[in-house]
């Protein structure tokens, strides 16, 4: 596979339009990225060490669907129009698009052992004070490492919506993301020990982009019913900020203050870590010393995107190639800052290839 730079769709029309735009342009990976998702579920692995069979791995995602129509019908009328382009059912696309959380909801419906966690990403917000008086938001997603090669860049085009640009993978509706009314969100994944039956991380993020203040996205954040655990940033143009570990039954929230704020991939406080299952400890050692360098990192002063940039190539504990036994790889890194609408993002390891910027 040889790609230096991401590809971008931009989408608009009604959302049945833009879910279908989606669906027929990358149809085919779409398919084959839902075939190996579903096939993850059904190993156990990843979510609790029972095999489960196809078909009780898409019953449960088909129980999902109400929730998401509940919570956005027009995201969910999206799906539809991706569901009509690619052959897929909307149980399949919950899975290929929300598969870190759907994993928690099996693993609440089949406990019975440890789990393989399925990440590695580095956040970060620089509040406004420490870069010039123009903040960012920014983070490396990282995934296992057959993930890279679906990445893209989804240019989000609304008539009545803020318009936003997102960093996602083909047939996944948002991970990380800045629209053109200034917010900016993202994301890390928290392995739960309490899903359910709710809403995916990715409807999430795309009506946390629909908002116009950091505060509205957290109130989305707030109202949803979600189905497993993550961490979400939110950062806008007024330089507000907030740091979320959300679970299906807990959440807690910090407020950016005035030093940079970096999460990885463990919880931070009591109310999180009760809901949280337990990480082994190799990987909860490389999310702390992630955690730990990118706050060494950040110590530069004025913080710039250069910075920023070099923050997540950085060969010592966060820009990562896939290797056993877990496989996970940096698939590629964004850098947001919301008050002159400039999202940098890249494709596949930061270390190797460049960014490219572009501008809401």
């Amino acid at each position: 596979m040889k790609r230096d730079k991401i590809r971008v769709l931009p989408i608009s029309g009604t959302p049945f339009e833009m879910g279908f735009t989606h669906g027929a342009t990358y149809c085919e990976d779409i398919q084959r990225y839902a075939h190996e998702r579903v096939h993850l579920v059904m190993q156990g692995k990843w979510s609790g060490g029972v095999a489960i069979t196809r078909e009780a791995v898409l019953d449960l995602a088909e129980q999902l669907v109400p929730a998401h129509e509940a919570f956005a019908p027009d995201l969910t009328d999206e799906m539809r129009g991706m569901a009509a382009a690619t052959g897929l059912s909307l149980g399949e696309l919950i899975v290929v698009s929300g598969f870190t959380d759907f994993v928690d909801t099996v693993y609440a419906q089949h406990q019975s052992g440890s789990r393989i966690p399925l990440d590695d990403c580095t956040a970060f917000i620089v509040p406004d004070s420490l870069a010039d008086g123009q903040g960012f938001f920014g983070q490396t997603w990282d995934m296992h490492d057959t993930a890279t090669e679906f990445v893209i860049l989804l240019n989000v085009q609304y008539d009545d919506l803020p318009s936003a640009y997102v960093f996602t993978t083909t047939g996944c509706f948002g991970q990380i993301g800045m629209n053109d009314a200034g917010v900016a969100v993202g994301i890390n994944n928290l392995m739960a020990a309490d899903g359910q039956v709710g809403v995916t991380w990715p409807f999430v993020v795309r009506k946390m982009l629909q908002q116009t203040s950091a505060e509205a996205a957290l109130d989305v954040l707030r109202s949803a019913s979600l189905a497993g655990g993550h961490n979400y940033l939110i950062f806008d143009r007024a330089g507000n900020g907030y740091n979320v570990e959300a679970f299906s039954t807990r959440i807690h929230v910090t407020e950016l203050e005035k030093d940079a704020l970096v999460h990885t991939n463990h919880c931070l406080v009591d109310v999180t870590q009760a809901v949280a299952q337990a990480r082994p400890a190799d990987l909860q050692r490389t999310s702390e010393a992630r955690k730990s360098q990118g706050e060494k990192l950040l110590q530069e002063r004025p913080i710039t995107v250069e910075t920023l940039k070099a923050v997540t190539r950085d060969p010592e504990a966060i820009c990562y190639t896939g290797r056993p036994p877990y496989h996970v790889e940096t698939c590629g890194a964004a850098i947001m800052r919301p008050k002159t609408g400039e999202f940098w993002a890249v494709w596949g390891l930061p270390s190797h290839n460049e960014y490219e910027r572009f501008v809401l």
